[in-house]
């Protein structure tokens, strides 16, 4: 009779918080997504989407479900400006995921696009 291991599945964990919504997606080490979810999928509504509580109920939402994929340890990635960063991470770590490496991957111009002419009143 053979042994069978079981393999601790590794992930990265994506994280886009804009100013008005939070998206978690959590794909494999190839990039093809196993599990999402948004705020608006959880049921929040309107400005309370961008809200902390909101992206920390998201990513224990996505991180519950991750679990049931036999995902353990997740490798995170964020981008964004919204104050949902920092609240997706508690939330993935309630959920009960183990964080491996955390990625701020916002872009970031150097000086960038040209601004627009003055505005003459």
């Amino acid at each position: 009779m053979r042994k069978t291991f079981t393999q601790k599945k590794h992930a990265i964990a994506h994280i886009q918080s804009t100013l008005s919504n939070t998206i978690i997606t959590i794909t494999d080490l190839k990039g093809n997504t196993k599990t999402w979810s948004s705020s608006g999928r959880v049921g929040f509504k309107g400005s309370r989407r961008s809200t902390n509580y909101a992206a920390q109920a998201t990513a224990d939402h996505v991180a519950r479900s991750a679990i049931q994929l036999g995902i353990k340890s997740v490798e995170v990635k964020m981008k964004g400006l919204s104050y949902g960063k920092e609240s997706a991470l508690r939330g993935l770590l309630i959920g009960g995921l183990q964080l491996t490496k955390i990625c701020d991957i916002t872009p970031i111009p150097h000086n960038g696009c040209r601004p627009p002419k003055r505005r003459r009143v």
